[in-house]
């Protein structure tokens, strides 16, 4: 039941891509995905069925849903060229934390951890409040907390901390 939670928000993140930004069907499949994020983890360990792929498929989905939505709001938003530069930075660390992990541990680690759980709540939260929060304020703010949360996922993948997460 998880992994099809987890399949149906690929899909609801693709058909963001058909969606005019910001609206009312862009909404609705957004709060869709992004419930649908929250909840099929904590499907998954309530029924005892989380596995491995499971894991892996909700990254490979968290990845999808980003990407899609980076796509599409991005393209509306009028941010600095320095907020440009430090979400490369971020991707850059997330990407060779990915390396690292392939490498290291000879396998895909995906860390779940409470910082990028709330780093991923925060990015939810963005679209929600463009039209009332100051945009540099709130990427400022996830910025910061991203920055720390994929630093944090190299150290966890590094030590193997992030199997306890498991």
């Amino acid at each position: 039941m998880a992994n099809t939670i987890t399949g149906f928000r690929i899909i609801c993140s693709i058909a963001l891509l058909f969606c005019p930004v910001l609206s009312v069907a862009f909404y609705i499949l957004y709060i869709i995905a992004g419930v649908s994020d929250m909840i099929d983890g904590t499907i998954a360990r309530k029924t005892r069925t989380v596995s491995e792929f499971g894991s892996k498929l909700d990254t490979v989905a968290d990845l999808i849903f980003i990407v899609v939505c980076m796509i599409k709001i991005l393209s509306i938003l009028d941010i600095s060229i320095w907020m440009y530069i430090w979400i490369g930075i971020i991707a850059l660390i997330k990407v060779m934390n990915i390396a690292f992990g392939i490498i290291d541990q000879k396998r895909f680690v995906s860390v779940h951890s409470m910082m990028n759980k709330i780093t991923g709540c925060l990015l939810f939260a963005l679209p929600l409040t463009v039209g009332f929060v100051e945009l540099r304020y709130s990427v400022i703010s996830i910025c910061v907390v991203a920055t720390f949360a994929a630093i944090q996922e190299g150290h966890y993948i590094k030590t193997g901390i992030y199997e306890e997460m498991s």
